[in-house]
């Protein structure tokens, strides 16, 4: 069905919990950095404007995307993924990616650092989107159909482990598994695939000393309190000394220098610090309210006969709902330590920017499917007019 040029449908709910994060993160963003700016420029507002700034750029370049029709973006996705992988063998040649903390992951640009991984992601949904709709019946009957794709994205995640960054090649392969999951790919065919990936996984760990330090200490950050398990250690006292309702905002001690990349990949410790136990509930409640919305997104995108849009909304929900989990579970202590921000709180531009071109283009998803129903709707008022007149 050809969708209907009419005007942008919003939704409610997906936009409140956009904005709701979006404000939530900035204040706890200028919170965890203000001491920071204070001894890295002499300014405690560097790292809140920097982060205004990258939230205007993200609206900015959301609202683009929000423009483009799904056809477009349906037609271009093989050629997006590979510009994609392009993009992660450039950072890896000398003098053109930027380390930071013994990885190269991020590329600058007009002096706004991108981190490359944030971009295969986004354009991991689109590809993997695209390929299900075309090869639907080779996904559900096939083992290739698994294969071909997952070939590719073992290419983007070796790449990834170069930089390295682990994290992000496991995300990126939970996208791909759990888009094809939801297209009908048999289930004894994921056992056998998700059993070869625990064991390279397992083999990564063991044959990489600085992961294997990274699991024994989560598994016992205490054994070495000052050194391999601080990180978690100091994590792990925000969230005590938060208790209930928190010691106030702004008001935390964790954050100063004691809790590393407090406004990074830790600001969810802060935000158990500073607003307790109630304001974990609510970021939990809100990432799990975008989740849910994702997901309905999706199904009444499939129910109008968008399969492709369908399934960009699932592999957002699974992106969204991983790397958030992922986070605070790190923050919390129940997983190792990835170097993985938390979705639209983090402070980082390239992190920034690219949720919030997945936010623009699950609202274009929205849009076109409330078109096409009220296009359906209008057609069978009129026939019922043409009957009964």
């Amino acid at each position: 069905m050809k969708t209907r040029v009419g005007r942008f449908h919003f939704d409610p709910v997906l936009l409140s919990v956009s904005i709701s994060l979006l404000l939530i993160g900035y204040v706890m963003v200028a919170s965890a950095s203000l001491h920071l700016g204070i001894k890295m420029t002499g300014s405690g507002l560097y790292y809140p404007v920097r982060q205004l700034m990258h939230i205007g750029l993200g609206l900015v370049f959301g609202g683009l995307v929000a423009a483009v029709p799904m056809k477009v973006w349906e037609q271009n996705g093989p050629w997006l993924f590979i510009s994609g992988l392009l993009l992660l063998v450039i950072v890896l040649i000398p003098g053109l990616g930027v380390k930071v903390n013994g990885s190269v992951r991020w590329l600058s640009i007009g002096g706004v650092r991108i981190q490359v991984s944030e971009v295969v992601k986004f354009f991991s949904v689109i590809y993997m989107a695209g390929y299900v709709t075309r090869y639907q019946e080779s996904v559900q009957n096939a083992a290739f159909g698994l294969l071909k794709p997952l070939g590719l994205f073992s290419v983007a995640s070796l790449l990834l482990l170069l930089e390295p960054d682990f994290g992000s090649a496991v995300i990126i392969i939970m996208i791909a598994m759990g888009i094809m999951f939801l297209a009908g790919a048999r289930l004894s065919q994921f056992i056998v695939l998700l059993s070869v990936i625990g064991v390279l996984a397992i083999l990564l760990v063991y044959f990489s000393p600085y992961r294997l330090i990274r699991v024994t200490s989560f598994m016992d950050p205490w054994a070495d309190p000052l050194n391999s398990g601080f990180q978690l250690v100091q994590a792990l006292i925000s969230f005590g000394r938060g208790e209930w309702l928190g010691v106030g905002l702004g008001s935390g001690i964790q954050k100063l220098f004691y809790l590393p990349e407090a406004h990074t990949d830790f600001l969810f410790s802060v935000i158990a610090e500073e607003l307790g136990l109630v304001g974990v509930v609510i970021v939990i409640g809100l990432f799990s309210l975008l989740v849910w919305r994702t997901f309905a997104i999706g199904a009444a995108a499939e129910q109008a006969g968008q399969r492709f849009s369908a399934f960009i909304a699932y592999g957002l929900g699974i992106w969204f709902g991983f790397q958030s989990f992922v986070n605070m579970g790190v923050n919390m202590g129940i997983l190792p330590t990835k170097g993985l921000t938390l979705p639209l709180l983090s402070y980082g531009g390239g992190s920034m920017m690219i949720m919030c071109c997945a936010l623009g283009l699950l609202f274009r998803i929205q849009s076109e499917t409330a078109e096409i129903n009220a296009g359906t709707a209008s057609m069978r008022r009129s026939g019922t007019r043409k009957r009964y007149g």
